[in-house]
């Protein structure tokens, strides 16, 4: 089934029911690591925005530290899509990041044009650890300085 099927506009997830649709370790590891290292919580919205081919409508979870916003998780079975902003003025130490990461990760980044406004919009499929830590790597860009 479908997220979008199982959680409408007006039925709101709690946590755990996105923990046991993801049911993927790296939801709940990933959530550790950003309460541990960035002191911040989860915050579970309704919206509309452009992923998956499309326009996504559904609950998604946002993590913001510094009124930056760290990462948006847009909850899938069996693992997650993570979107993150990589800012205009964090491009250059992204472009050293990139070489790093998995071929998947540098991939999309190297495919990933950078926006008017906005710097470059990675969205990633989190479906293993490596891929996660890329994405660690990235988010670190957000809160330096």
């Amino acid at each position: 089934m479908q997220w979008s099927e199982l959680f409408g506009k007006d039925n709101k997830p709690t946590d755990e029911q996105i923990e046991e649709f993801v049911e993927s370790p790296l939801w709940s590891d990933l959530a550790a690591y950003l309460q541990q290292t960035y002191n911040v919580k989860p915050k579970t919205e309704y919206s509309s925005c452009n992923m998956d081919k499309g326009i996504w409508k559904g609950w998604n979870v946002k993590y913001k530290k510094g009124g930056k916003s760290l990462c948006t998780l847009y909850p899938k079975q069996g693992y997650f899509v993570s979107l993150i902003t990589i800012s205009e003025k964090d491009i250059a130490e992204a472009d050293i990041i990139a070489p790093l990461c998995t071929d998947y990760v540098k991939e999309l980044y190297y495919q990933t044009k950078v926006g008017k406004n906005y710097g470059k919009m990675l969205g990633l499929d989190v479906t293993g650890e490596e891929i996660l830590n890329d994405m660690k790597e990235f988010m670190a860009l957000r809160v330096r300085k």
